[in-house]
């Protein structure tokens, strides 16, 4: 999966599942190394201890992404080194924290991708009631994520999607891709965007239909900007 989403961005996929009619389920996460990361979700919710990262670990297959949820909390970090060591030690491909981290020089010799709000030095000085769900969904901004789930990051930030539908969404996004390329590729030259979607027949056929989108536009002569 990794392999294939190295020759995409999160930006391709996000646009691919507006084409498709599937909620676009991204957050603004920043790349503690600036590795790229995707893999199924292995979801945890966080309430004070690493003992839970340690449990979801226990069950953590090859390539799954530890997604943590602690609440976008920015009072406290509730991850380190120690976990990126771990969970690269058990074969996860990444780490995504709706949260804090912290020993960022440390994570960064690690390599392992990470991805959070931020960076702190005070971990938590807490320890709640854990959920009985804490091993099932993780909410991530307005998102809540399963296994079911796919995420993808890179460093535009974090995306998540269905895991039945990352082949579709792959070859959707390519296409995608690949018409924005030939499009950069003619700009360069000095044929105008405007040219090639044709942007004067879109403000014609808008005065005369006012319910016209750009997208709709897009879609009818086969352009990509927006999606």
């Amino acid at each position: 999966m990794l392999e294939r989403f190295d020759e995409l961005t999160t930006a391709h996929v996000a646009d691919a599942c507006l084409r498709v009619g599937l909620p676009v389920r991204t957050v603004s996460l920043t790349a503690v190394t600036g590795g790229r990361v995707a893999g199924r979700v292995l979801p945890v919710q966080h309430v004070g201890s690493v003992d839970v990262f340690l449990e979801a670990f226990e069950s953590a297959a090859e390539g799954d992404v530890l997604v943590i949820d602690n609440g976008g909390r920015r009072d406290e970090a509730c991850a380190g080194d120690m976990v990126a060591l771990e969970a690269k030690a058990a074969g996860l491909s990444g780490v995504v924290i709706w949260g804090l981290h912290r020993d960022t020089v440390d994570i960064q010799a690690i390599g392992l991708p990470v991805f959070s709000l931020g960076a702190m030095p005070t971990g938590p000085l807490r320890l709640d009631p854990q959920p009985a769900d804490a091993l099932l969904t993780a909410t991530i901004g307005e998102w809540t994520v399963t296994r079911d789930d796919v995420v993808l990051g890179d460093e535009d930030g974090v995306l998540f999607v269905p895991a039945d539908r990352i082949g579709e969404l792959f070859d959707l996004a390519e296409s995608i891709r690949d018409t924005e390329r030939r499009q950069a590729a003619e700009i360069r030259p000095g044929r105008s965007l405007r040219e090639q979607v044709r942007f004067a027949e879109y403000l014609t056929a808008r005065a005369a239909d006012p319910s016209l989108t750009f997208r709709q536009h897009l879609r009818a002569v086969k352009g990509a900007v927006e999606e």
